[in-house]
């Protein structure tokens, strides 16, 4: 298996690695891509430590940097990772990352429960809203049944008692950084504060709409937009799929 690996993208949780497919199937097309989900045991407590040591495990039989690549808490893992094992990772994409990468939905929900005296299903109803945009009422209700879950398996020891934080900075690999515009949990001027750590090589990249899981509603333009990243730096893996040029120019 890790012969042909060329990107592995990173899930926080097995509940929203749903959210990651569309993307993951646009991208298939032209590299190949395997996909790490965080598991937590139900007696063990979840840790961003914990997390990257059975990533490490997971990429300890491949004989040569990979491409990684997450979105929300799986990319504040894949960062992470980076930082820890920078001669085992040849370029990063992180989706929905603020520079404080550990300001994740989750803290947005806590500091909520912290400020107003609603119900914890408002809350997560408000959260729906923020993360998928305007849902029907069934929907929102699927959703928050798969927030609630993420909220007890997310590798961030989040609480209503302790907000935490993440080492800050960039990484020595290129670096691409995407996000949404209308995204209320990592928004614009958040998302920003990344350019002041960038090198030459790295990239900065916006879709217009999306909300917080924009690479789920626009699979197509955020899979183009990541292929142009690895394509000056990783041609070898683009090469064999003369589709992905002809792809790009449509």
């Amino acid at each position: 298996m890790y012969d042909d690996i060329d990107v592995v993208w990173i899930s926080s949780s097995p509940v929203l690695q749903r959210f990651d497919k569309p993307l993951l199937q646009y991208i298939s097309q032209y590299v190949n891509v395997a996909q790490w989900e965080y598991h937590s045991g139900k007696d063990e407590g979840n840790s961003i430590d914990e997390a990257v040591d059975l990533l490490d495990e997971f990429l300890s039989e491949c004989a040569y940097p990979i491409n990684l690549a997450g979105h929300g808490a799986g990319g504040a893992i894949a960062l992470t990772y980076a930082r820890r094992y920078p001669e085992k990772v040849r370029s990063l994409v992180l989706l929905a990352v603020a520079s404080q990468p550990a300001n994740t939905w989750h803290i947005h929900y806590y500091l909520q429960r912290q400020l107003f005296p609603i119900s914890r299903e408002q809350i997560l109803a408000t959260t729906v809203r923020n993360l998928f945009g305007e849902q029907p009422h069934t929907t929102t209700k699927k959703l928050i049944a798969v927030l609630k879950r993420d909220l007890d398996q997310t590798p961030l020891n989040h609480s209503l008692f302790k907000l935490t934080d993440l080492p800050k900075g960039g990484v020595s690999m290129p670096m691409m950084i995407c996000g949404s515009q209308n995204d209320p949990i990592v928004d614009s001027p958040t998302l920003e504060k990344w350019l002041k750590m960038f090198k030459p090589e790295d990239d900065f990249w916006e879709y217009s709409q999306g909300y917080h899981f924009f690479h789920y509603f626009y699979p197509q333009p955020v899979g183009e937009a990541i292929l142009r990243f690895w394509q000056p730096y990783h041609s070898p893996i683009l090469a064999t799929n003369q589709l992905f040029s002809s792809t790009l120019k449509n």
